[in-house]
Protein backbone atom coordinates (compact mmCIF):
# COMPACT_ATOMS: atom_id res chain seq x y z
CA UNK A 1 0.00 0.00 0.00
CA UNK A 2 2.93 2.65 0.77
CA UNK A 3 4.70 1.90 -2.65
CA UNK A 4 0.72 2.88 -4.01
CA UNK A 5 0.59 5.85 -1.99
CA UNK A 6 4.06 6.99 -3.29
CA UNK A 7 3.64 6.55 -6.90
CA UNK A 8 0.34 8.84 -6.79
CA UNK A 9 2.13 11.55 -4.99
CA UNK A 10 3.85 11.60 -8.12
CA UNK A 11 1.49 11.33 -10.66
CA UNK A 12 -0.05 14.95 -12.27
CA UNK A 13 -3.35 15.65 -12.10
CA UNK A 14 -5.38 18.06 -14.29
CA UNK A 15 -6.83 19.90 -11.30
CA UNK A 16 -3.51 20.45 -9.75
CA UNK A 17 -0.89 21.95 -12.65
CA UNK A 18 -0.26 25.18 -14.60
CA UNK A 19 1.74 24.78 -18.02
CA UNK A 20 4.28 27.27 -18.03
CA UNK A 21 5.77 28.19 -21.82
CA UNK A 22 9.18 29.82 -21.29
CA UNK A 23 10.76 32.40 -23.69
CA UNK A 24 9.77 30.52 -27.09
CA UNK A 25 10.40 33.90 -28.86
CA UNK A 26 10.67 34.88 -32.31
CA UNK A 27 14.58 36.02 -31.73
CA UNK A 28 15.61 33.20 -29.56
CA UNK A 29 14.24 30.29 -31.18
CA UNK A 30 15.92 30.29 -34.23
CA UNK A 31 19.37 29.56 -32.69
CA UNK A 32 17.65 26.59 -30.64
CA UNK A 33 19.03 22.70 -30.99
CA UNK A 34 16.27 20.92 -32.16
CA UNK A 35 13.80 23.83 -32.21
CA UNK A 36 11.07 22.42 -34.72
CA UNK A 37 10.73 19.52 -32.35
CA UNK A 38 10.80 21.74 -29.11
CA UNK A 39 8.38 24.12 -31.15
CA UNK A 40 5.78 21.39 -32.16
CA UNK A 41 5.59 19.79 -28.85
CA UNK A 42 4.96 23.13 -27.07
CA UNK A 43 2.01 23.68 -29.76
CA UNK A 44 0.88 20.28 -28.81
CA UNK A 45 0.96 20.59 -25.33
CA UNK A 46 -0.89 24.11 -25.44
CA UNK A 47 -3.54 22.44 -27.67
CA UNK A 48 -3.69 19.72 -24.80
CA UNK A 49 -3.90 21.49 -21.98
CA UNK A 50 -6.72 24.01 -23.62
CA UNK A 51 -8.54 21.04 -24.12
CA UNK A 52 -7.99 19.60 -20.66
CA UNK A 53 -8.45 22.68 -18.77
CA UNK A 54 -5.19 23.67 -17.76
CA UNK A 55 -3.81 27.12 -17.03
CA UNK A 56 -1.23 28.49 -19.41
CA UNK A 57 1.36 31.01 -17.97
CA UNK A 58 3.62 32.26 -21.04
CA UNK A 59 6.84 34.48 -20.25
CA UNK A 60 8.76 36.39 -22.30
CA UNK A 61 12.60 37.83 -21.84
CA UNK A 62 13.52 40.99 -22.93
CA UNK A 63 14.76 42.00 -25.91
CA UNK A 64 14.12 38.65 -27.29
CA UNK A 65 11.14 39.53 -29.69
CA UNK A 66 7.59 38.02 -29.41
CA UNK A 67 6.31 34.55 -28.48
CA UNK A 68 6.54 32.99 -31.87
CA UNK A 69 3.44 33.33 -34.00
CA UNK A 70 2.51 29.68 -34.21
CA UNK A 71 2.43 29.13 -30.69
CA UNK A 72 0.42 32.56 -29.39
CA UNK A 73 -2.19 31.42 -32.23
CA UNK A 74 -2.63 28.14 -29.83
CA UNK A 75 -3.52 30.13 -27.18
CA UNK A 76 -7.19 31.34 -26.25
CA UNK A 77 -6.03 34.26 -24.17
CA UNK A 78 -2.72 35.52 -24.59
CA UNK A 79 -1.12 37.96 -21.70
CA UNK A 80 2.63 37.05 -21.26
CA UNK A 81 4.23 37.99 -18.38
CA UNK A 82 7.12 40.08 -19.65
CA UNK A 83 10.67 39.42 -17.97
CA UNK A 84 14.20 40.60 -17.32
CA UNK A 85 15.44 37.83 -14.65
CA UNK A 86 16.68 34.41 -15.83
CA UNK A 87 14.30 33.05 -13.17
CA UNK A 88 11.00 33.89 -13.51
CA UNK A 89 10.22 33.86 -9.71
CA UNK A 90 12.07 36.90 -9.71
CA UNK A 91 9.09 38.65 -11.79
CA UNK A 92 6.60 39.67 -9.48
CA UNK A 93 4.59 39.49 -12.07
CA UNK A 94 5.05 35.69 -12.81
CA UNK A 95 4.65 34.72 -8.71
CA UNK A 96 0.95 36.44 -8.78
CA UNK A 97 0.01 34.57 -12.06
CA UNK A 98 1.25 31.53 -10.45
CA UNK A 99 -0.18 31.69 -6.68
CA UNK A 100 -3.66 32.88 -8.82
CA UNK A 101 -4.10 29.39 -10.25
CA UNK A 102 -3.37 27.66 -6.84
CA UNK A 103 -1.68 24.83 -8.03
CA UNK A 104 0.99 22.78 -6.81
CA UNK A 105 2.46 21.61 -9.56
CA UNK A 106 4.47 23.17 -12.74
CA UNK A 107 4.65 22.04 -16.02
CA UNK A 108 7.62 23.84 -17.92
CA UNK A 109 8.68 24.14 -21.26
CA UNK A 110 10.64 26.44 -23.25
CA UNK A 111 14.20 27.76 -23.80
CA UNK A 112 16.55 27.89 -23.01
CA UNK A 113 17.16 24.60 -20.61
CA UNK A 114 20.05 25.85 -19.11
CA UNK A 115 18.85 29.03 -18.39
CA UNK A 116 16.14 30.47 -17.51
CA UNK A 117 13.71 26.90 -17.30
CA UNK A 118 16.81 25.23 -15.12
CA UNK A 119 16.85 28.62 -12.92
CA UNK A 120 12.89 28.85 -12.89
CA UNK A 121 12.98 25.10 -12.04
CA UNK A 122 15.29 24.98 -9.46
CA UNK A 123 13.76 28.17 -7.81
CA UNK A 124 10.20 26.19 -8.08
CA UNK A 125 11.47 23.16 -6.43
CA UNK A 126 11.49 24.34 -3.30
CA UNK A 127 7.61 24.97 -3.34
CA UNK A 128 5.93 23.46 -5.98
CA UNK A 129 6.03 20.10 -7.65
CA UNK A 130 8.16 20.89 -10.92
CA UNK A 131 7.59 18.73 -14.08
CA UNK A 132 10.01 19.60 -17.07
CA UNK A 133 8.74 18.54 -20.37
CA UNK A 134 12.50 17.10 -22.01
CA UNK A 135 11.31 16.70 -25.58
CA UNK A 136 9.91 20.69 -25.08
CA UNK A 137 12.92 22.31 -23.96
CA UNK A 138 16.23 22.98 -25.42
CA UNK A 139 19.12 24.97 -25.56
CA UNK A 140 21.70 26.71 -28.27
CA UNK A 141 23.77 23.11 -27.51
CA UNK A 142 22.74 19.84 -27.14
CA UNK A 143 25.24 19.56 -24.67
CA UNK A 144 23.82 22.46 -22.47
CA UNK A 145 20.25 20.91 -22.70
CA UNK A 146 21.66 17.58 -21.34
CA UNK A 147 23.21 19.34 -18.45
CA UNK A 148 20.52 21.47 -17.57
CA UNK A 149 17.98 18.24 -17.61
CA UNK A 150 20.56 16.37 -15.56
CA UNK A 151 21.00 19.09 -12.36
CA UNK A 152 17.27 19.78 -12.83
CA UNK A 153 16.51 15.86 -12.14
CA UNK A 154 19.45 16.10 -9.81
CA UNK A 155 17.68 18.57 -7.81
CA UNK A 156 14.10 17.51 -7.03
CA UNK A 157 12.26 18.20 -10.59
CA UNK A 158 10.50 15.35 -12.93
CA UNK A 159 11.66 14.82 -16.42
CA UNK A 160 8.79 13.87 -18.15
CA UNK A 161 7.74 14.27 -22.12
CA UNK A 162 4.81 15.54 -23.99
CA UNK A 163 3.32 11.85 -24.04
CA UNK A 164 3.90 11.38 -21.03
CA UNK A 165 2.46 14.23 -19.87
CA UNK A 166 -0.82 13.92 -22.10
CA UNK A 167 -1.54 10.29 -21.06
CA UNK A 168 -1.23 10.75 -17.75
CA UNK A 169 -3.67 13.58 -17.61
CA UNK A 170 -5.91 11.80 -19.93
CA UNK A 171 -5.70 8.30 -17.33
CA UNK A 172 -7.68 6.18 -19.86
CA UNK A 173 -8.67 5.33 -22.84
CA UNK A 174 -12.24 5.25 -24.83
CA UNK A 175 -13.20 8.65 -23.79
CA UNK A 176 -14.51 11.63 -26.11
CA UNK A 177 -11.58 13.32 -24.47
CA UNK A 178 -8.78 10.63 -25.17
CA UNK A 179 -10.35 10.45 -29.54
CA UNK A 180 -10.21 14.13 -29.27
CA UNK A 181 -6.67 13.85 -27.89
CA UNK A 182 -5.11 10.89 -30.44
CA UNK A 183 -4.35 13.60 -34.12
CA UNK A 184 -1.85 15.26 -31.15
CA UNK A 185 0.10 12.37 -30.24
CA UNK A 186 0.09 10.61 -34.06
Amino acid sequence: MAERARAADHLISRDDCVFIIIDVQEKLMPVISKKEGVVQNVIRLVRFANMAGIPIVVTEQEKLGPTLPEVKKELSSFNPVHKVCFNCFFCKEFRDEISRTKRPTLILAGAEAHICVLQTALHGVMDYNVHVVGDAVSSRTPENRKVALDRMMQCGATITSTEMFVYEILQKAGTDEFRATLPLVK
